[in-house]
């Protein structure tokens, strides 16, 4: 269910700054860090020994086979990655040294713990903005959602195994404009993939931040509008835009 389209409770200073779409993975459950390198770095703390490229392969082909069914368009965030866990173990040639519920649970606690952090930046985000999630997701992002706490705060979910187009297809950030009912210019679009966040929502005219841990380099010549490190300093990002 989307929350409601005003914005109640605003007071002081607080004013509408515009609208918001963010990304999922990588954005709101790890700082700039997406699931493959994370999965890689539950599996080789579990006893693992392949290099990130080949894993990332496995990794791949993995999410591919968990998310079969129309069962899995229910699943919650801890079914997501028990069942994305148990698939890679599978799949791994090194799976006899590997403790599956190790890797399991190593992914999934830093994840949530990511997203409880980031659930008070989200309701005071939710307050003064319209937010819409845009996602390349496998038809379940908001029962994952509901699990962690966060869908309330959002207007509106855009789920490319839903929608059926995935970044960085534009038509998947018009959708996400239509739901906010905001023009590119008025949106900022925050993500940590430069190739599929980044650079179609600047090529669109929105305004972007792109969220990477400060040792990464943005590829390309046409940056992002602003760069954070953690998604909590997105606050200070906006708030800037208030006295700018």
């Amino acid at each position: 269910m989307s929350r409601s389209r005003g914005a109640p409770g605003l007071s002081g200073g607080e004013r509408r700054i515009g609208a918001l779409l963010l990304d999922f993975g990588g954005t709101l459950d790890s700082d700039g860090v997406h699931w493959g390198p994370r999965l890689h770095a539950a599996y080789t703390d579990a006893g693992g020994t392949l290099p990130l490229d080949s894993f990332e392969a496995i990794f791949r082909e993995a999410l591919r086979g968990a998310t079969d069914g129309g069962h899995f368009r229910r699943a919650g965030f801890r079914e997501t990655v028990e069942r994305l866990s148990q698939r890679i173990h599978s799949l791994i040639p090194d799976r006899d040294r590997v403790d599956a519920q190790a890797m399991e649970s190593r992914f999934y606690a830093d994840a949530s713990a990511t997203v409880s952090r980031n659930r008070p930046v989200l309701e005071r985000l939710a307050r003064t903005n319209r937010i819409v999630a845009i996602s390349n997701f496998t038809g379940n992002l908001e029962p994952c959602m509901e699990e962690l706490g966060i869908r309330t705060y959002f207007d509106a979910v855009v789920d490319s195994g839903c929608f059926g187009v995935s970044k960085p297809d534009a038509r998947i950030f018009e959708e996400g404009l239509r739901r906010l009912g905001a023009a590119a210019s008025a949106t900022w679009m925050v993500g940590d993939n430069p190739g599929a966040d980044i650079l179609p929502a600047l090529a669109l005219g929105m305004k972007t931040c792109w969220v990477a841990p400060p040792d990464r380099s943005f590829p390309g010549e046409n940056g992002p509008t602003a760069r954070i490190a953690r998604f909590p300093d997105l606050v200070q990002v906006l708030e800037g835009v208030f006295r700018d």
